[in-house]
């Protein structure tokens, strides 16, 4: 059985706890759920917002292929990924990921990989807007995010 997977980019919020309840409703099969909230920083006072840009439709395949992936490597029971776009100011969320296995371990490593997997592999471009009014320009790829995609090529 192929294990529910929803991949959403969406401009508005979400609420994560209604996004796990939806994810783990009448699932007597779940014993784990392992969610990641990623949060826009305010570089030590200096960002006033990043403005975040996709490809459409290209990035919601993408996330469901990572998600899918996900699932059969794990042997999740159900994954929830959203990734926002649009301005997004310090304190707001960027991205869930939501992970269900029959156990914790499971949960946390497909929690893990997805994630790793969405900051390298999903067209998304993030642009930086100064508290000054100025543009600090696009967020270069990090090679530390390259790093922890990697791992999971040697296990």
């Amino acid at each position: 059985m192929n294990a529910p997977v929803t991949a959403r980019v969406q401009r508005e919020d979400f609420d994560l706890n209604a996004e796990v309840a939806t994810l783990s409703s009448g699932r007597t099969d779940i014993g784990a759920v392992v969610t990641f909230s990623g949060l826009c920083r305010d570089e030590a006072g200096a960002l006033a917002a990043l403005e975040l840009e996709h490809y459409p439709g290209m990035a919601e395949a993408e996330i469901a292929r990572i998600c899918h992936e996900a699932t059969n490597r794990f042997s999740l029971q159900a994954v929830t990924a959203i990734h926002r776009y649009g301005r997004i100011v310090p304190g707001e969320n960027i991205v869930l990921v939501v992970a269900a296995s029959r156990h914790r371990q499971a949960a946390f490593d497909g929690a893990n990989f997805i994630m790793d997997f969405l900051k390298t592999s999903a067209p998304f471009w993030k642009k930086e807007h100064l508290g000054d009014g100025t543009s600090g320009g696009w967020v270069s790829a990090k090679d530390a995010d390259d790093s922890a995609r990697d791992r999971w090529s040697k296990t």
